[in-house]
């Protein structure tokens, strides 16, 4: 049996996807992995209980049609459903005009079996809502067929029907998904970015040794965070 390896030399869940934990050997042992991006600066943000964040009954005001996702490693322009997921986009532009996305992490990467980063949660996985949030109805499910999240696919991370609350993934390579996760954006620039920091993967620390093991779904590597969030 191959030895396991341990990742060294770099600092240091709720989509109901599925929670792969088998840790795995690179390919050869003797290479030395890359574990950042040279385009990405330091992260400055820390994982943190979210802000205390209020419905707002009357979403009838203008609805953006982008999103820019402002983060260490480079901006990612979001191009929104807005005909297709109207509650889903007025949630969003509520949080993000009340800077709740601000100095967030991206907490999740999946780079086996379906390829995503999940974003949108300020406690960086133990899924805490902020107070006063209430979750909200699906919008926009695509069909069940192969490939039904393809890549630059933006979507709501969730628990069950009608659990949307703040946390979504981003779609970095064609990927199939049970047909629940609402669909409310297109990936217009910055998809090279989630693909670079797919290709890095992601890591979980062995509670046996206290060491930090390549996995298919976990901690990204190359860590990410959500500078600010603009909406036009």
């Amino acid at each position: 049996m191959k030895r396991k390896r341990a990742i060294s030399g770099f600092i240091t869940l709720s989509l109901s996807l599925f929670t792969a934990t088998v840790f795995f050997q690179p390919a050869q042992a003797d290479d030395a992995p890359k574990t950042s991006l040279d385009f990405c600066k330091t992260v400055k943000s820390v994982p943190h209980n979210p802000m205390k964040i209020s419905n707002q009954k009357n979403t009838s005001f203008k609805l953006p049609s982008t999103m820019t996702i402002v983060t260490n490693c480079g901006n990612i322009e979001i191009a929104l459903a807005t005909q297709l997921a109207p509650v889903t986009i007025s949630k969003l532009t509520i949080l993000a005009r009340n800077k709740f996305f601000d100095n967030s992490l991206c907490h999740r990467l999946t780079t086996s079996g379906i390829y995503v980063l999940q974003c949108g949660d300020p406690s960086a996985g133990k899924g805490i809502n902020p107070v006063g949030w209430k979750e909200f109805q699906d919008e926009n499910l695509p069909a069940a067929t192969e490939f039904n999240y393809p890549a630059g696919t933006v979507a709501m991370a969730n628990r069950g029907p009608r659990t949307n609350a703040t946390q979504f993934f981003l779609v970095y390579k064609d990927s199939t998904l049970p047909p629940n996760y609402t669909v409310w954006g297109q990936i217009k620039s910055g998809l090279d970015i989630v693909v670079q920091i797919g290709n890095i993967g992601a890591y979980q620390i062995n509670r046996k040794d206290k060491k930090p093991y390549y996995v298919g779904d976990g901690i990204p590597i190359q860590p990410i965070e959500i500078k600010r969030v603009i909406t036009n």
